[in-house]
């Protein structure tokens, strides 16, 4: 062993004695994200691979469960056209929402602008208010949106908005929508507090003239980290709808209209007890939301150039 070896592995261990009670006060934190987090994520990713129902031991049967998603699943095809609908319209219509009221509000007085946050935030503060829209939606004709389009003469009798598979996804994207401006919008609250004063004085001397270049140039490249943080977050919440449709729609939903993946991973895993089969679905659903971001990634990271 030569020298540079010897010196680097005593920089090392002298570094871990000085830093050992740090260590040692991760080392709960650590304990309980290996046992609850990383090792169920490796054991669904290996798990993906068997068929098992829970009364037996894995079996190991390859590729089978991912190939039965595409061949065999019929169902599967239309919770992931379901979910790839909810993302692609809900995600970037909840995002750019989420900026755009938030910097409309940054520009309120320091009062207003903390009455109107509280009053944006409220319906992700009120967790199971969505089923408020049972009520809106209601197909008999004293559901508020019956009663108002048929006084308006837009209908003539009442719509099963919740139960006619025709509507449940339209329903269903409203009422994701409007509960849309959770952390990420407070995200990008806090994250137009942090910006430097001094660089919207610089891009004035460089030539920005108006509200929109100011925004391009140097308002957004300053929140870059933000920005990816609050598409993480919407990313999550447009994959992993489940309980708006669970509770609005039933589940399962007339003709499987409101199913995703994530209520046909509850389906299998919890009702018939594949869970070889959900862990692969999981698996797959998992990747969806990898490639979202890598291209959400790609898209931000290019702001201001």
């Amino acid at each position: 062993m030569d020298a540079n070896s010897q010196s680097l592995k005593r920089r090392k261990a002298y570094r871990f004695s000085k830093d050992r009670a740090n260590y040692l006060m991760m080392l709960p934190y650590m304990v309980f994200f290996f046992v609850f987090t990383l090792l169920p994520v490796i054991l669904s990713v290996a798990l993906g691979f068997t068929d098992y129902n829970m009364l037996q031991m894995p079996k190991f049967v390859g590729w089978d469960n991912y190939l039965r998603m595409f061949m065999e699943d019929d169902i599967f095809l239309i919770a992931l056209k379901n979910t790839l609908i909810f993302a692609l319209v809900t995600g970037p219509v909840s995002y750019i929402l989420c900026f755009l009221f938030a910097w409309l509000i940054n520009e309120l007085g320091p009062k207003t602008r903390t009455l109107m946050t509280t009053i944006f935030y409220a319906p992700a503060l009120s967790g199971q208010a969505f089923t408020v829209f049972l009520f809106f939606f209601s197909g008999d004709q004293y559901g508020i949106v019956n009663s108002l389009m048929m006084q308006l003469g837009f209908l003539k009798e009442p719509v099963a908005w919740l139960s006619d598979s025709q509507y449940i996804m339209t329903v269903l994207i409203i009422v994701q929508l409007w509960l849309s401006l959770g952390t990420g919008f407070l995200a990008f609250i806090a994250g137009l507090q942090g910006l430097d004063p001094s660089l919207f004085d610089a891009g004035v001397i460089d030539g920005i003239r108006n509200r929109l270049q100011e925004l391009w140039y140097v308002t957004l490249p300053q929140m870059i980290p933000t920005l990816l943080f609050g598409a993480v977050m919407q990313i999550v919440n447009s994959f992993t709808v489940a309980d708006i449709s669970i509770r609005l729609a039933g589940f399962p939903s007339t003709e499987y209209a409101g199913e995703t993946l994530v209520t046909h991973i509850m389906d299998i895993g919890t009702t018939r007890y594949e869970m070889g089969y959900a862990c692969a679905t999981a698996g797959f659903l998992f990747l969806l939301m990898v490639a979202a971001k890598s291209l959400v990634t790609r898209v931000i990271n290019s702001i201001g150039h």
